[in-house]
């Protein structure tokens, strides 16, 4: 009996031990000699170990509550804003940009998070960035230096202060330190859904998680993708003639408010809309808004070198050869071999963008059934004399599919270009009169 009542004496004296460990040299409130008495009358020692347990919860909860209000105040320091900077010249910029803004008013730094970066000296830079395997990154710069390039280019910025709290603010900055690590640095850009402003509704969504309220508006005006990115491009003809021949059926569909968001300017808007929730009152998730950059608004300036005007031009031109040739009885022919030639050419990029690339946006592109790689066949094979019998049957396909091309246009299964409209009647002109008359001339000469 002994043996056992000096094993539990043993036991409880290990474990005291082991308690007052966290109460550092507090003897007085821990004392070890009450285990020198028999255990059978430890009762005064059983009450000052649960005075010791009691000692060490009240210094836990006091070191948390003092750690927890030095974090606080350290995240007081930072103020994170939305930074949006308009269009530029330069087709990489017509969309606009975001980039966050973390300023340390003690540590005195004044950073700029940008998810916008990609290295033009990259190898293969051109044939990654046409497969959209070309990776961007976050890059971090000075808010003078990034301020410097837009100022240079004359592009308006302004920044949305957010009103986050302590701990919102400091679980940002660590997220963006984190990210910034060069194995967490670079990412998959998507023009759509993973591009400069969409990383910057991420993080923030992440950070915020349900306590984030986008407070979308209840009947939005609906609008497509192109839509959205015609929006944009109709100042630069030419670039927006390449999208529309370049992006398939698959951005003919109505974007959701938050898919809107892939454009700078709609996540503006959407940060002025959104709330934090769950943290008290509800607030706005914006509680300042600045013009950092203002400049005047140029006036553009009539251009007559764009596609529509182009192409219809270059359609009266093949009228005229059509009409031509029919009173000589003439085909003409060179002109739609080069015609057809840089149809076909085109028809080939089409068919690349579609299948053999990794961007999601070209697929379904009915363009090619007007653009058709086969169509540079049918110019090689119109260079020679005399025609093989499959040509005329390809000008019979070449005829059926740009009416297809029209059908598809009609029942809007796809957007096209509008320009594109004197092309299609060159296609029906020239198939048609090639059609009918390439074996009737041949006869007469």
């Amino acid at each position: 009996m002994q043996k056992l009542i000096g094993n539990e004496k043993s036991q409880a004296h290990k474990k005291l031990q082991e308690s007052c460990k966290f109460a550092g040299n507090f003897q007085p409130m821990c004392d070890m000699s009450s285990f020198e008495q028999p255990f059978s009358t430890s009762r005064k020692a059983k009450t000052k170990v649960n005075s010791c347990f009691s000692f060490v919860k009240k210094l836990v909860l006091t070191y948390s509550f003092i750690y927890s209000t030095i974090f606080s105040l350290q995240a007081q320091d930072y103020q994170i804003s939305l930074l949006t900077c308009d269009p530029g010249e330069e087709v990489y910029t017509t969309f606009g940009h975001s980039a966050i803004r973390v300023k340390d008013s003690i540590a005195g730094t004044d950073l700029v998070y940008n998810y916008g970066t990609f290295d033009f000296g990259a190898p293969f830079f051109l044939f990654n960035f046409t497969r959209r395997t070309l990776d961007y990154m976050l890059s971090v710069t000075t808010y003078d230096r990034f301020l410097f390039e837009y100022n240079y280019f004359q592009r308006n910025v302004r920044e949305q202060v957010l009103d986050l709290n302590p701990e919102q603010t400091a679980n940002m900055v660590q997220f963006l330190e984190i990210n910034r690590l060069p194995e967490n640095k670079f990412y998959r850009y998507d023009f759509f859904y993973d591009n400069c402003a969409t990383r910057v509704r991420d993080v923030l969504e992440t950070v915020l998680g349900k306590q984030l309220d986008w407070n979308d508006v209840n009947d939005p005006e609906r609008k497509t993708f192109r839509n959205l990115i015609d929006e944009y491009v109709y100042p630069l003809p030419w670039a927006d003639f390449g999208i529309d021949l370049a992006l398939g059926a698959v951005i003919d569909v109505n974007a959701t408010e938050r898919e809107k968001q892939f454009l700078p300017d709609y996540m503006e808007a959407a940060f002025a809309r959104a709330q934090i929730v769950g943290d008290g009152p509800t607030r706005p998730l914006v509680k300042a808004q600045y013009e950092v950059l203002t400049f005047e608004e140029q006036a553009s300036s009539l251009n007559f070198f764009q596609p529509l005007i182009i192409w219809w031009v270059l359609a009266i031109v093949f009228m005229g050869i059509t009409y031509l040739g029919f009173k000589k009885k003439r085909l003409y022919k060179g002109f739609d071999i080069a015609y057809f030639g840089i149809l076909g050419i085109v028809g080939i990029v089409i068919t690349l963008l579609w299948f053999f690339t990794f961007h999601s946006q070209t697929k379904w592109n009915w363009n090619i059934l007007w653009a058709f790689p086969g169509h540079l066949l049918l110019a090689i094979a119109m260079l020679k004399t005399t025609w093989k019998p499959w040509v005329k049957k390809y000008l019979l396909f070449l005829l059926i599919s740009t009416n297809l091309a029209l059908v598809c246009w009609v029942l809007g299964f796809q957007s096209f270009h509008p320009s594109i409209v004197p092309l299609l009647l060159i296609s029906l002109l020239r198939s048609n009169f090639l059609y009918y008359n390439q074996e009737k001339f041949a006869l007469l000469r």
